[in-house]
């Protein structure tokens, strides 16, 4: 056995002059402090996925916005709501991990136009490649990441292996013991499934 555990809305943009939306939203829970943060800090999970993107050919804001919806491709994953969408850019052009690179004429105000950085490359390779820490965030941090990786080339199989060796401790706990309550059972089972979904991904 491997390893265990189970498994924003959008709205339509008239600009991308501004990176940031000019309107604070609910805080969501991938959302870090507002302190200021430096190229080393670690990518929260809607950063590193709008520098995926970035690096996988959307270049402004409204196209990560749609491709983010809960009906776009990678929103069906991971979904992230239009205002969190632009927080997160900014703190990538701050951190110095996105670049303007022009605009370009959008419905209503032009778009601002955004390429990767080096150093975003090589932020975003580390954070393709670590593993979800926890079983729950399998379903959201793993698959994004999963899903990224085959975008950019990157290698899939790696981080399989390395999401199994994570995973693997937690598993033999949960495998250890049999289970005493619900909380334990869905915990059983989830564990189960996720080991399955592991071994078929690194079959591939």
């Amino acid at each position: 056995m491997l390893l265990a555990a189970p498994g924003g809305s959008h709205q339509r943009d008239n600009h991308d002059q501004r990176v940031e939306h000019p309107h604070t939203p609910a805080r969501h829970p991938d959302d870090r402090s507002q302190s200021m943060t430096t190229p080393a800090d670690p990518l929260s999970l809607t950063e590193g996925v709008c520098l995926g993107l970035i690096a996988s050919g959307h270049r402004h804001g409204w196209s990560m916005v749609r491709e983010l919806a809960p009906d776009g491709e990678l929103g069906q994953i991971w979904s992230v709501s239009r205002p969190l969408t632009y927080r997160a850019l900014d703190q990538l052009s701050e951190r110095g991990l996105v670049k303007r690179t022009g605009n370009e004429p959008g419905r209503g105000r032009q778009r601002t136009l955004l390429a990767i950085t080096p150093r975003g490359r090589r932020a975003l390779r580390d954070w393709a490649m670590t593993p979800a820490a926890h079983l729950r965030d399998v379903r959201s941090d793993f698959l994004v990441k999963y899903e990224l990786c085959g975008r950019l080339g990157m290698d899939r199989l790696a981080l399989v292996d390395a999401q199994i060796e994570e995973l693997r401790p937690i598993m033999a706990a949960i495998a250890s013991r049999a289970p005493e309550g619900i909380v334990d059972l869905w915990r059983s089972e989830s564990s189960s499934a996720i080991s399955r979904v592991l071994s078929e991904l690194s079959r591939r």
